[in-house]
């Protein structure tokens, strides 16, 4: 029943991003396994990455994706529990790992932001290690996911005490999202992390460079980084707005500060 509605709301996603001449493109699907457990890791720059994300599996598999817990607040929060997500909570994520932990063992594939937030410098920050972690514990494939386009209908906040952005409805846009080659993992947790962050970081900012994704000459671009030549915060500004929690890895990877 719950997959029956996952499903419902997949279609009628899909039918909302055609309203919208929203595409999202896809590449790599080969590497997420048809059945199994795995373990998607996903850089994140955009409040609704989970639906392309989704959507770009062109329905190979119902992912359970690792969310806000302030989402189950909203009124969509008993269709995030049939459809089997899971709550962060930021200031105990131990019960979203264990829950996330039952579903791979399951089979089931999972899908963690592992920066837990969005960077206002749209490069990808410290990251959590509970994705290689439970890729560690279960076995499952560690799959890198890079996606990018998302941040020009929802973007980040430019100030600590701002509000958040109201989503731009702009048609036609393009979202891509590229699953990579699982990461073989070397039993270092902190390393691994590192390299996931490097690998997240190598495939974001391969998309940003796309021609279709750079901003026009002379044209004001808060929605890409700095350093590719956008008007994004500056990275070490947005250090001050990312709150990066203890327990995250800090970078090696990216533009130096």
């Amino acid at each position: 029943m719950s997959d029956r509605l996952y499903r419902g709301v997949i279609a009628g996603g899909r039918g909302l991003l055609r309203a919208l001449r929203l595409s999202v493109r896809s590449a790599g699907q080969e590497h997420v396994p048809l059945e199994g457990p795995v373990v998607l890791a996903s850089n994140h720059v955009s409040f609704p990455d989970f639906v392309f994300v989704q959507q770009a599996l062109l329905g190979r598999r119902l992912v359970r994706f690792l969310c806000r817990h302030e989402i189950w607040d909203s009124p969509v929060g008993w269709a995030m529990d049939r459809m089997q997500h899971v709550p962060v909570d930021r200031e105990a994520p131990a019960a979203a790992y264990l829950r996330a932990r039952a579903l791979l063992r399951a089979g089931e594939p999972v899908c963690v932001f592992p920066e837990g937030g969005i960077s206002a410098a749209y490069v990808v920050r410290a990251l959590m290690p509970g994705a290689v972690a439970l890729a560690e514990e279960t076995g499952a494939p560690l799959v890198p996911v890079s996606v990018w386009g998302g941040q020009r209908l929802w973007p980040q906040r430019r100030e600590l005490d701002g509000p958040f952005p109201r989503p731009t409805i702009t048609r036609g846009r393009l979202v891509d999202v590229r699953f990579r080659p699982p990461l073989a993992l070397t039993g270092d947790r902190a390393e691994d992390v590192r390299r996931l962050g490097r690998t997240l970081q190598e495939g974001l900012e391969e998309l940003q460079r796309l021609p279709e994704h750079r901003p026009r000459p002379g044209e004001w671009a808060p929605w890409h980084p700095a350093h590719l030549g956008g008007h994004a915060v500056e990275r070490t500004a947005s250090f001050a707005l990312d709150g990066m929690p203890r327990a995250a890895v800090v970078p090696d990877w990216g533009p130096p500060p």
